[in-house]
């Protein structure tokens, strides 16, 4: 069950980065600018692609985790996981300071939420824990997140073809994947390729 949007306490104001400051940090972090562009375009087209399926929620916080969510990639090594790049952005984002609420879209926005149990019995190269969505802006930068690849070249991915690609890891997942799709829809894909030049699988 998706808990309401997180708050900071009574008193506290949750500071959340503009999209400028969020790009310097891309910049400053980012190994070379092929890595720079790919990463932080990503991020653009998954902030555009939450934009459109936004049904309530915290929408700044949304932007923000969007835009910060795969920060990640840029500390991989040549020896590492992919899988590592959503703990390696959280370790990343604590290290500067920032708030719990946005380190957390780093770690708990891969797949449709990785479970402790998960991490054992597959023996992923994850500290064991549960990295699942459990705020309604959580939710939505992790179902963003899908409709888009960083592969060489970059593409747009359906509904369909995601829930393809998840069967592999059980009956479970794709069901979490359908029940995500009734909740947001699907964005409007045709538009964002042709917005952002990236084909559809």
């Amino acid at each position: 069950m998706r808990r309401p949007a997180g708050r900071p306490p009574p008193g506290c104001r949750l500071v959340i980065p503009t999209d400028r400051q969020i790009r310097a940090l891309h910049e400053r972090f980012a190994p070379n600018h092929a890595a720079f562009e790919l990463v932080h375009t990503h991020c653009e087209i998954v902030c555009a692609l939450a934009e459109e399926l936004y049904t309530g929620g915290d929408l700044e916080l949304v932007r923000a985790g969007c835009l910060l969510h795969d920060i990640g990639v840029y500390r991989l090594n040549e020896t590492d996981s992919y899988l590592r790049h959503g703990v390696l952005g959280h370790e990343l984002l604590r290290e500067l300071g920032l708030p719990e609420q946005l380190s957390r879209f780093c770690s708990h926005h891969t797949g449709v939420g990785i479970t402790r149990d998960d991490v054992i019995t597959l023996g992923l190269p994850l500290p064991p824990g549960d990295y699942l969505a459990e705020t309604t802006e959580e939710e939505l930068v992790m179902y963003a997140d899908k409709f888009h690849s960083k592969t060489s070249p970059p593409v747009f991915v359906t509904a369909d073809s995601y829930a393809v690609s998840l069967s592999r890891f059980g009956a479970g997942k794709v069901a979490r994947f359908a029940e995500l799709r009734d909740r947001y829809g699907e964005p409007n894909l045709d538009a964002a390729a042709k917005r952002f030049g990236h084909a559809v699988v």
